[in-house]
């Protein structure tokens, strides 16, 4: 007896939407070819992965001949590492709209395989790429969504808005305070996990109010937080790190570039110690990445915009299922 045959074999997308998503993917290359921006393709597949204990890889094997065979090799979730190869190559301004793979996140606002975009400016500094992330967007959504004045918000001035406390100094007690003010549960958070109550109250205190008719752009996050970016040695230092939101989304992060070599091999190390705390598998850095710094990464900023995220918006649509031709559940 015949299996019968599976039901959902359709997109979960209108064909019309399919159509008008098409158009949108044409107007973002169109930004970058108009400003004489080199589209540029890097493997999907690496030896190396992210450390960031955040993020997780999804993995495969290779079981071909070769010297390769029974090499383990890692899906990227995002191109960011051989980007900045190329950058320390030569190559200039660059961009690239690419799938990426990301385990453990399904939902309305994520899917483990979406479309990215990434692209670096040298010569730019984050304040310089904030801006033209916003002309872009704005171009994009141009008839489609109406925005507002643009709003330039630091990470400071959004908690002392929205929680009133600063985020840059508040201690562990006083975050568990605010949340038991506004009756946030907090079960299970370390007292001294200073980022993820700051997580927390962002997610459940501050998100919801930007980008409400208008892009939102918070920047200048916390040391610890600067991921990728250089830090400004204010007094607390800050990361040089942005990310956009629109009706409450988030759509982008992007970074002031770190071209230290050492410091960046001492972020994937203290990342691998973090890693190790929490248990989760060892992840192996980018030794090539940590070569191209050595030679000379130019001066840059880069910025990574979730393209499905946009396209959704862009479109009044609730979720990413509604946008794309075949999410997870129809894979």
């Amino acid at each position: 007896m015949q299996p019968a045959p599976p039901s959902d074999w359709r997109p979960s997308a209108p064909l019309d939407t399919l159509q008008q998503r098409a158009r949108l993917l044409q107007k973002l290359r169109a930004f970058f070819i108009d400003r004489g921006v080199l589209e540029v393709e890097t493997p999907c597949l690496s030896a190396a992965a992210t450390t960031d204990p955040q993020l997780h890889s999804l993995s495969t094997q290779y079981i071909g001949p070769g010297a390769h065979r029974g090499r383990t090799l890692h899906l990227h979730t995002s191109p960011e590492f051989p980007m900045k190869r190329l950058l320390a190559a030569g190559s200039g301004p660059i961009f690239q709209l690419c799938k990426v793979f990301r385990d453990g996140e399904a939902g309305r606002l994520h899917n483990p395989e979406f479309t990215l975009l990434e692209w670096y400016r040298p010569d730019y500094d984050h304040r310089q790429l904030m801006t033209e992330v916003a002309e872009l967007v704005t171009q994009v959504l141009e008839n489609r969504v109406p925005l507002g004045a643009t709003e330039w918000l630091t990470y400071e001035d959004a908690f002392l808005r929205h929680t009133g406390q600063n985020p840059l100094t508040a201690s562990g007690a006083q975050w568990a305070a605010c949340a038991r003010q506004h009756g946030i549960a907090a079960t299970g958070l370390d007292p001294d996990a200073l980022d993820g109550w700051r997580d927390l109250l962002l997610t459940h205190l501050i998100e919801p109010h930007l980008g409400q008719g208008r892009l939102t752009f918070l920047y200048d996050y916390p040391a610890s937080q600067a991921a990728l970016a250089r830090l400004r040695p204010d007094k607390p230092a800050v990361a040089e790190r942005f990310e956009l939101y629109l009706h409450g989304v988030e759509l982008a992060n992007g970074f002031h570039e770190l071209g230290d070599a050492g410091e960046q091999r001492r972020r994937f190390e203290a990342d691998l110690a973090r890693r190790k705390t929490l248990g989760l598998a060892f992840m192996p850095p980018d030794e090539r990445l940590l070569a191209a710094l050595d030679h000379g990464l130019p001066a840059c900023a880069g910025v990574a915009l979730g393209v499905d995220r946009l396209v959704m918006l862009a479109l009044g649509a609730h979720r990413l299922a509604d946008v794309m031709a075949f999410p997870i559940e129809r894979a």
